[in-house]
């Protein structure tokens, strides 16, 4: 096996994982919405050096595919020792990453503990092109007096002569999700290493089958 049996405990506060589903659990005979996340194997590929790159960072390889590697990609898996091609490539800042050797493991069991606070980053889900209503939580318009259409409709946007036009800002139909969110204060409730199943309390953006980033913000201490 060589480097691919070291496992590497580093202090790295970020890891990602896949979004399954949600759930419920009973936290101290409170039910308690949570989010059921899988996070796949984090190997260490490579360093970004402040010679070379003018900062520093691990470079982690996250998951595996069958899909073949690009040629640049071959020969820097080829460099580090890996016999698998990663399924993402990302670039964790870490100072004490800085020593780790390529083709090492992450120890997640170390950093994903019961009770630390976390925050979640994920892409929100699309809803397109959408009314006021839906997008930004308007009332509808009375169903009475003869307004057989105009349920829906946003009203007045803006003033007349002064200033005659509509100011920045203002809040009107468009597109609407898709979007970066970070909901923070967010708890882990379990991690399973062996199967990779993360418990997190909660809800996180993003809809199914799509990726999470997780950032410990307080680490709890480990039993």
């Amino acid at each position: 096996m060589g480097k691919l049996a070291i496992t590497a405990i580093i202090m790295i506060k970020q890891i990602y994982a896949t979004k399954v589903s949600m759930s419920q659990v009973f936290l101290e005979g409170k039910r308690t919405p949570v989010t059921l996340l899988k996070v796949p194997i984090h190997t260490v590929v490579g360093q970004r050096t402040e010679d070379l790159d003018g900062y520093t960072a691990t470079i982690i390889g996250i998951g595996k595919t069958k899909k073949p590697a690009s040629k640049p990609l071959s020969g820097q898996l080829k460099r580090s020792g890996l016999k698998f091609t990663p399924k993402y490539l990302k670039e964790l800042r870490s100072e004490d990453g800085k020593d780790l050797a390529s083709a090492t493991d992450i120890n997640l069991e170390e950093i994903l503990i019961p009770g630390s606070t976390i925050s979640a980053t994920g892409t929100s889900k699309g809803m397109g092109f959408t009314g006021t209503i839906k997008r930004w939580n308007f009332a509808t318009g009375p169903r009475t007096h003869g307004q057989s259409d105009r349920r829906r409709a946003p009203g007045s946007i803006g003033r007349g002569t002064t200033p005659g036009r509509v100011l920045p800002g203002k809040k009107m139909a468009g597109r609407h999700g898709n979007q970066m969110i970070n909901l923070r204060n967010l708890k882990i409730v379990s991690f399973n290493n062996d199967s990779g199943d993360l418990v997190i309390s909660g809800s996180v953006p993003g809809a199914r089958n799509s990726q999470v980033k997780i950032s410990i913000t307080k680490q709890a201490k480990s039993k």
